[in-house]
């Protein structure tokens, strides 16, 4: 029964982090090797840090490109900040890959997600600059801060790993202050 309710939760979060492949690729997660403790990773805490990873790091990457492609400095310094905070919550999530056994790779690779900042994303703002940049950066993060919020608040419930889920439960505290930091700008999608 435990182990029906995990795949069941595992299916839950996948979904609702959208994590659509097209049919014809489908996607294989190796199983959990056993970490350093012995135990192998729950599916749920290693969905839930596998997914957060990459989120982060492409998060990361727009960021960086705030301090030369932001019209507003107040952008460019809340951009630095959030930045160094994503940068800090990787500190914490690699870790915990290797606590659990798992690869710190990014096996949503290509994924095309809800908040995930796509290689699209990226080539699009480099291709953008002052105001219409900010407005686009706002964006995609905004997005980003509050699937990360969803899908964190899922691995506090349904995770079963204490560290993971400490984590997760420091990453929801995080976003309800970095979302209601978000900058107002005008012409910025409501």
């Amino acid at each position: 029964m435990k182990a029906v309710r995990r795949a069941a939760t595992l299916a839950l979060l996948l979904l609702l982090a959208g994590c659509g492949t097209p049919a014809a690729e489908p996607v294989s997660t190796p199983p959990p090797t056993p970490s350093a403790t012995g135990a192998p990773a729950d599916p749920t805490d290693a969905a839930w840090a596998q997914l957060m990873t990459p989120m982060n790091e492409s998060a990361v990457a727009l960021l960086s490109l705030a301090a030369d492609r932001a019209d507003d400095a107040a952008v460019r310094r809340w951009a630095a900040g959030l930045r160094a905070s994503q940068n800090g919550e990787l500190a914490r999530l690699r870790p915990l890959l290797a606590r659990m056994g798992l690869p710190d790779t990014n096996v949503h690779e290509g994924h095309h997600m809800p908040g995930m900042v796509t290689a699209d994303d990226l080539a699009r703002a480099r291709t953008l600059e002052g105001a219409a940049f900010d407005r686009f950066l706002v964006d995609r993060i905004g997005g980003h801060l509050r699937q990360t919020a969803q899908v964190s608040r899922s691995e506090t419930g349904a995770g079963t790993r204490p560290d993971a889920k400490r984590l997760a439960a420091a990453l929801v505290a995080a976003r309800r202050t970095e979302i209601a930091r978000l900058p107002a700008l005008p012409g910025a999608p409501g």
